[in-house]
């Protein structure tokens, strides 16, 4: 099972390339805002409570994330495997996210992180603002928060795969094709090292 964690800021670009690594490895997309979005827009207590969070720039609680991803992954046991976006953000949940993977027989294969500097994800994340009506898009203040949140409490993650060995790193700013090819590269060496 090829199992990917694509990492980065919000506005890195994770949204675009798990698309297109989903379309090229077969993988089964877990992204903890489209899980979020969709419980807030069938108006549930758990939606809710995300949403009061998330308005004001602040993380879910880890149990809630993962006890919506344990399902996820247990209703597509036979998929290729999957690739998580916005999950995990600190070291506990990519601690349980292990345990969890582990008791579903698989793991983490790699994470990848798409690197991009502050200044250029403001930029980028008000643009989207402008055309998605995410309100979270529209909000410098908030979204200066929400970096400023991912590189004090999710960057430390990428120590934790990197310990393991399965950390890589690309650059996240450039043409979209470019950044995937790049992905893709990463992801065969790493496939065909797991092969020997």
């Amino acid at each position: 099972m090829l199992n990917i964690v694509l990492f980065g800021p919000p506005g890195a670009g994770k949204g675009t390339q798990s698309q297109k690594l989903i379309e090229k490895y077969n993988l089964i997309h877990l992204s903890t805002g489209d899980l979020l979005r969709s419980e807030i827009a069938a108006g549930t207590k758990l939606g809710m409570e995300a949403k009061k969070l998330m308005d004001n720039g602040l993380l879910v609680p880890d149990e809630v994330v993962s006890g919506m991803i344990d399902n996820k992954v247990k209703e597509h046991r036979s998929a290729a495997g999957f690739i998580f976006d916005g999950f995990p953000r600190t070291v506990p949940q990519a601690q349980s996210l292990d345990k969890l993977l582990r008791e579903n027989e698989t793991e983490i294969t790699c994470m990848i992180a798409l690197r991009v500097d502050d200044e250029e994800l403001t930029k980028r994340l008000l643009l989207r603002g402008q055309t998605s009506g995410r309100p979270d898009d529209q909000n410098e203040e908030l979204i200066r928060k929400r970096v400023l949140e991912y590189n004090t409490k999710t960057a430390p993650v990428a120590d934790y795969y990197a310990g393991q060995g399965k950390y890589r790193a690309v650059d996240g700013i450039g043409e979209i094709e470019d950044i995937f090819n790049e992905l893709s590269q990463q992801i065969d060496t790493l496939k065909e090292q797991n092969k020997k």
